[in-house]
């Protein structure tokens, strides 16, 4: 379904205008400032940047002629990443170095880098902040700021440069290591190193744009620096400076840029979300072919909105570029599982067999190793085509900050053939032909599948996705939990265990036209459907463990009888009743799955044991990470962890013991950040470890009552006691339903009958 009409708003909450000198499209134009853009302005020249070598030599000869102000917002920016490697002129080839160097040649010059303050828990692989004194030292007028104005669970995705509101960059590419490389992809590139370790090759692609619609996207800059430091930037010059990079071909000359955003919602502002609805309407919009490269393709929406076109007699062509692998365990059991899904419900509907779905190959990475294909690319009929930082996932559509640019023919053949060469340059790169070729494939096939199936080689081309494995649906349900679409909000969980849900009044009428509230008890929404489907996810999630087990790589070497053995050898230790107690602390200091110890001293110890060494050792684990909190000002805490992570303390201070039951029943953030975060606050032990305990009893029995059966459902499914485990999700869900009412016991002891509405 199509997102209805976006009301615009900075993040402010004030009405939004990005950009002065917008224009309004021309008729005929899929452009609609104010509902799948944000504004239209004209570009005088705009162009295209392909791969990581010509980015960052781009950006750094920009750079140079910058005379008042460059601006950088960034997912992940890293001062050691390396710009050029020729080795002659005078600028610094490391890029923190180089803003160093710019700001001293040009005394005028200030620099502001508005970066992503990702929790320090996710960003081990990342630079150290310059912030608490290690590492790179910006100079006084390179300004590093960490953005943390988005909600739980978010993070700003928007890449993009701006330099003295002339010249704008907008894509994919952040100013970070593991991005250089040269078109050529070549598996032995020895430059393609960081920090003397190689990473494979990287393929993305930045919009180039001067004249309004730079300007336009400086004032996205303003909003978003404004809204992260409460300081406005210095105003742009009235007579910008001619930017235009050396030896970067002009593909577009007076064409107009539509911009749109996702902004998810905040309490001061709605969410926009002009990506998706421009998305839509491209789709809508395609009559002959859709090009899309993606690193991401598992947006269920708008895969509904192409599985529509391909049932259509008269639908367009579908031709999608994805990466093959995913980085880590974790994503591929995640974004690869629902990519499966949508290919399959796509391969289904098409009916014609008119979608096609490649990755890029070369010959020579090694084993699991594949071109880091990382753009957000999608062109339609040779009339449409966009660029961004918005991945084709339900993230990209309503819970991450994006912005994409695009632009259209209407009409005009220059621009529809600038656009065509384009697409064929891209193909040409992935199949290692020239563009001509492709051009002239493209026309005798008359499809891009054609082109693709008569160029192919064997080396470096392109290869068709292969039917992927079907793959259980209790993993497909686990997997969706990688790829949200909205904010996840700990006062909305909090509220639902809250013993002044139970009291409200659910005869009161509504206010007029305001918003069903679906946390409130009542014939649509009983408590027990929402315990009964909090435990479902538990239970869905537990099954995809197993699901893991036999489906994954794990199967492999994870034998049922081989782990039984070992298991009872290693219980017979009399040191493995500690080793158990204590392996939680490291593994929710480390984030490894919990649930996997659990089932390792449910097997190792039988079930009664099992379960009383897991809960001992979640408890020893939440009891250090909430001393570990004691040593901390509440200052430190909120530094490391950020302004999310704030506002969960503001939850945790007012709700105590029922936010605590709240996090551990469904959490939202690490284990180990809840604890030194209740702790840093204020919230007293015996309340915290008693949220603890219950909120993690109804998981560990579940885990408890699985990891019994699980030795056998790898074995033989049949002989899987299934009435044990009817009688474990029953038994949860009472035991849910019990910790709810205790708490509804509690509020009335203390608080009285309670028939009141709240005050």
């Amino acid at each position: 379904m199509r997102p209805a009409a976006i009301v615009l708003r900075d993040h402010r909450g004030v009405a939004d205008s990005p950009a002065a000198p917008a224009t309004a499209a021309r008729p005929g134009s899929l452009f609609e400032a104010g509902r799948n853009c944000c504004t239209i302005a004209r570009a005088h020249r705009a162009g295209l940047v392909v791969d990581g070598e010509a980015y960052f030599r781009t950006f750094a000869r920009a750079a140079e002629r910058a005379e008042r102000s460059i601006a950088i917002l960034a997912w992940d920016f890293n001062s050691n990443t390396r710009l050029r490697f020729d080795g002659e002129g005078e600028a610094p080839e490391r890029l923190g170095d180089f803003l160093n160097w710019l700001v001293r040649r040009r005394r005028s010059l200030r620099v502001y880098i508005l970066d992503w303050d990702y929790p320090m828990v996710f960003g081990t692989d990342r630079e150290f902040p310059p912030l608490y004194g290690f590492g790179w030292h910006p100079h006084r007028r390179v300004h590093l700021t960490y953005d943390d104005t988005h909600p739980v669970t978010a993070s700003h995705h928007q890449k993009i440069v701006v330099i003295d509101d002339a010249l704008a960059f907008i894509g994919g590419f952040d100013l970070t290591v593991r991005r250089w490389d040269t078109c050529k992809h070549s598996p032995d590139e020895i430059r393609r190193d960081c920090d003397g370790k190689p990473y494979p090759p990287f393929h993305d692609m930045m919009m180039v744009v001067d004249g309004d619609a730079a300007l336009a996207l400086g004032r996205v800059a303003r909003a978003r620096w404004l809204a992260a430091t409460g300081h406005p930037l210095p105003a742009a010059p009235r007579k910008p400076p001619d930017l235009w990079p050396e030896g970067l071909p002009v593909r577009f000359r007076d064409v107009d840029i539509a911009i749109a955003r996702t902004l998810p919602p905040r309490d001061d502002a709605p969410a926009v979300a002009e990506v998706e609805a421009l998305y839509y309407d491209m789709i809508s919009a395609a009559r002959r072919r859709i090009y899309i490269e993606n690193q991401y393709f598992t947006a269920g929406g708008l895969g509904e909105a192409l599985a529509e076109r391909l049932r259509a007699d008269d639908g367009p062509e579908v031709v999608v570029v994805v990466r093959l692998f995913s980085h880590g365990w974790l994503e591929e059991h995640t974004m690869n599982a629902l990519r499966t899904k949508l290919v399959q419900r796509l391969r289904a509907a098409d009916r014609h067999g008119r979608f096609h779905i490649y990755y890029p190959h070369v010959d020579g990475l090694g084993e699991k190793i594949c071109i880091d294909l990382h753009s957000k690319l999608m062109i339609v009929d040779d009339e449409i085509l966009r660029v961004g930082s918005a991945n084709w996932c339900n993230r990209s559509m309503g819970l991450d900050s994006e912005c994409d640019a695009a632009l259209e023919a209407r009409g005009d053949a220059r621009v529809a053939r600038a656009i065509a060469d384009f697409r064929s340059e891209l193909l040409a790169e992935h199949l290692d032909r020239s563009p001509e070729e492709v051009d002239a494939a493209v026309r005798r096939h008359g499809t891009l599948a054609g082109a693709i199936e008569e160029l192919g080689g064997q080396c470096r081309t392109l290869r068709r996705l292969e039917e992927p494995e079907t793959l259980p649906a209790p993993l497909l349900d686990f997997a969706s939990v990688g790829d949200p679409a909205q904010p996840v909000s700990l006062e909305r969980i909090a509220e639902e265990f809250s013993p002044e849900a139970v009291f409200r009044d659910d005869s009161a009428p509504a206010a007029p036209g305001g918003p069903q509230d679906i946390t409130a008890p009542g014939p649509a929404n009983p408590p027990l459907r929402r315990a009964a489907m909090r435990i479902v996810g538990v239970v869905l999630v537990l099954i995809a463990l197993a699901a893991v087990w036999k489906y994954t790589p794990l199967s492999q070497w994870g034998d049922p009888d081989r782990i039984s053995a070992l298991a009872r050898e290693f219980a017979h230790r009399p040191w493995a009743p500690l080793v158990i107690l204590l392996a939680y602390t490291p593994a929710c200091v480390l984030m490894f799955p919990r649930p996997l110890i659990t089932l390792a001293a449910v097997v190792a110890f039988g079930p009664y044991m099992g379960f009383g060494f897991a809960l001992g050792g979640i408890l020893i684990a939440a009891f250090f990470t909430y001393v570990a909190g004691l040593g901390l000002p509440e200052e430190t805490v909120s530094n490391l962890a950020g302004r999310k992570l704030r506002h969960i303390a503001e939850t945790l201070r007012r709700r105590g013991l029922i936010a605590v039951t709240a996090l551990r029943l469904v959490p939202i953030a690490p284990f180990a950040v809840e604890g030194v975060v209740a702790a840093a606050i204020g919230i007293r032990l015996a309340p915290f470890m008693a949220g603890t305990a219950i909120g993690m009893l109804p998981g560990t029995l579940a885990t408890t009552v699985f990891g019994n059966q699980l030795q056998e459902a790898l074995r033989d499914p049949g002989r899987v006691n299934y009435g044990l485990v009817a009688a474990a999700i029953a038994g949860v869900a009472l035991l849910t339903l019990a910790v709810r009412r205790w708490l509804v016991a509690d509020h009335r002891h203390h608080h009285g009958n309670g028939n009141q509405r709240p005050r």
